[in-house]
């Protein structure tokens, strides 16, 4: 390890995030400059200290970059409904290269004294604090939730309206909401600033990410791709365009050259492992920007102006990253991926795969965000679920050579077994109980239309889904696309699938494919399965909320279909207004298209924004979800706290 470049770096890079959190578990994640021996105080009335020795694993990713990952099971259960403060302490190895080698013998021989978190974190603390704190609520009845935090989008961080909006209940353990639930594109690796990436390169640079080689392109390696400027604002001449994917431009486009990935900004697209992680460390946290110097790469005139906009955006960005590091250091916080996650339209259809799959460039590319996903989202879910891909990723990046390139082959294989792995999804025994659905990788394929959309889930997947709701009198289903959606928007993605061109639209929703959607209508029916759910959603960048009810049945289970979207990211101003209006006029409940969907056995009821000037369903302004439910499981308040500090509650119609 190279001492000197060491020495300027702080210790603690990003985190601690709080995420999954029980009375006899907590689950932290933490990126470091050094392997750290940690030790963990909670304080209720009394204090208790743990060792973390056991309780961390530690994963090298770069030359000066590890990841701790903290699963800390106690003997005594912690209190619930009220504030436990906590102070992570660290502290360094003596024999740092010893460390560095065996990655797990940080604190033998350690003389050296432990930092408080009131010496390395004192930003992470609210006002007239000394520590972060957390509640474990006795009840999940109290839930922030959101998606779609795109960077450089104009509008302002929900992210950082819930941390203003924490700061003022922190004190009082009963306002504080049970958990944060980030619902899909916590990052978008397909749809990248380019100040965004001239940031990345600093610091995969500055830290020593981990390189690999690269296969199916003209560059072999990360660090030539870094190096090369003209790479800015046109990676999408580097994706795939290979013979195999011809009649799927025809097919998809009308014959305009489209590469495999179908988003229209894959100019930026990250590409390495490296740079996946870099994002994450670099919208989790304001400590990466502090460490590198932005210089705009050589562009030609047209993409210097275009990245001068942009910086704008980053900058007001990075301005918030304080605030939401401090909301994720003291709210359990859960994840689930949707596509920009990985790249937009992931998993579309079952051509899309064979496309993506069959080529070795663009498998990595999605096996990289794959990866990073992993490590940054998907374990703090569910440590004991995926516990089997964690270890197959920890003996890959053990490839690492002092050089700092990684295997290639370890590589592919742990993307092939991650492209396999279907445990992504996860439940929380909690009341009401939790569940959320991996809509991304287990699809409903179409074999004898491979070009039609897939199913969200398939009939396996949702037959596992009806056993987590049956015994249960109300749940809490996260569905990152929304089950029920706007019927309109929702016709004109099966118009432009039935001409063949679903891409064009975004075709993703849960009435697209017969067999998914009948299923998934016929499990929310069953008389079994809860009386009341509540479907907590994103994805679409705009907000509404729904009231369920199945028509001419007593006693029919209640659903409310709950969307809050986007945390960083609206929808087309004058372009949803169109559809709000047509959807209100189209499909009124006296009108006879509504014989025509799906969902023509349930009567639907939007709930109106308290806000909306002019009769409007559908709220478009960038923040966050709050929901509180009655002791039923039925929701009490629905609101959208807007990041520009506005907040809409949504009521039913009047009667």
């Amino acid at each position: 390890m190279d001492d000197s470049r060491l020495a300027d770096l702080p210790a603690v890079i990003a985190g601690p995030i709080l995420r999954r959190a029980t009375p006899r578990r907590l689950v932290l994640w933490l990126v470091t400059s050094r392997p750290l021996a940690l030790q963990l105080t909670l304080t209720a009335d009394s204090s208790t200290t743990h060792g973390l020795e056991e309780a961390t694993t530690r994963l090298r990713i770069g030359e000066r970059a590890w990841l701790h990952l903290i699963d800390l099971t106690l003997a005594e259960a912690l209190p619930q409904d009220r504030r436990i403060h906590y102070d992570l302490a660290i502290r360094e190895a003596v024999d740092r290269d010893s460390a560095t080698q065996q990655g797990d013998t940080a604190q033998q021989g350690n003389a050296a004294e432990w930092r408080s978190m009131r010496d390395w974190g004192p930003g992470l603390c609210y006002t007239a604090e000394t520590l972060p704190n957390f509640v474990l609520r006795a009840r999940h009845d109290d839930l922030l939730h959101g998606s779609c935090r795109k960077p450089h989008c104009p509008a302002p961080d929900g992210l950082v309206r819930a941390d203003r909006w924490l700061a003022e209940r922190q004190a009082e353990a009963t306002q504080r909401p049970a958990a944060l639930l980030l619902t899909g594109d916590q990052i978008y690796a397909d749809d990248v600033a380019g100040p965004m990436l001239r940031a990345i390169h600093a610091l995969i640079a500055r830290l020593g990410l981990y390189d690999e080689s690269l296969e199916g392109t003209e560059i072999a390696s990360g660090r030539e791709l870094y190096a090369r400027d003209e790479t800015y604002y046109h990676r999408d001449e580097l994706l795939p365009a290979v013979e195999s994917t011809e009649a799927l431009r025809d097919k998809f486009f009308g014959g305009v050259r489209k590469p495999i990935f179908t988003t229209a900004s894959a100019d930026n697209h990250l590409i390495t492992c490296a740079e996946v992680m870099a994002m994450y460390l670099l919208v989790w946290s304001p400590t990466p920007w502090s460490l590198i110097a932005v210089e705009p790469p050589t562009l030609e005139a047209d993409e210097q102006a275009r990245y001068h906009a942009e910086q704008q955006h980053i900058d007001a960005f990075v301005a918030g990253l304080p605030q939401v590091a401090r909301l994720l250091a003291h709210l359990p916080t859960l994840m689930i991926f949707d596509d920009h996650d990985i790249t937009d339209d992931w998993n579309l259809t079952a051509a899309w795969e064979h496309a993506v799959y069959g080529h070795p460039f663009s498998r990595r590319i999605v096996g990289n965000a794959l990866i990073a996903y992993l490590l940054c989202q998907g374990w703090g879910n569910d440590p004991d679920g995926l516990r089997e891909p964690l270890a197959h990723c920890q003996r890959w990046l053990a490839t690492g050579s002092p050089e700092g390139n990684l295997d290639g082959e370890a590589q592919d294989r742990l993307i092939t077994d991650l492209l396999r792995f279907t445990g992504w999804g996860y439940t929380l025994d909690v009341e009401p109980r939790l569940v959320v659905l991996d809509t991304r990788t287990r699809r409903w394929r179409s074999e004898r239309h491979p070009h039609r959309p897939s199913g969200l889930m398939d009939w396996e997947a949702l037959s596992e889904f009806q056993q987590d709701l049956l015994g249960q009198s109300s749940v809490v289903i996260v569905s990152p696309a929304p089950i029920f959606g706007v019927k309109l928007i929702e016709g004109i993605q099966r118009l432009f699938t039935w001409f063949g061109k679903p891409l064009m639209v975004d075709a993703e929703n849960w009435m697209a494919h017969p067999g998914a959607a009948r299923t998934m209508l016929n499990i929310l029916r069953h008389s079994r399965t809860p009386q009341r759910y509540v479907i907590l959603s994103g994805d679409v960048h705009y907000s509404f909320v729904y009231a369920i009810t199945i028509r001419q049945r007593q006693h029919a289970p209640r659903m409310w279909q709950v969307t809050s979207s986007g945390l960083k990211n609206t929808f087309p101003d004058t372009l949803l207004d169109v559809f709000d209006r047509l959807n209100r006029w189209l499909y009124a409940p006296w009108s006879p298209l509504n014989v025509l969907t799906k969902r023509r056995r349930m009567l639907i009821e939007p709930f109106r924004p308290e806000r909306a000037a002019h009769g409007e369903r559908l709220w478009n302004r960038a923040g966050i979800g709050h929901v509180r439910l009655t002791p039923e499981g039925s929701p009490d308040e629905i609101v959208q706290l807007g990041a520009d500090d506005t907040d809409t509650p949504f009521a039913p119609e009047p009667t």
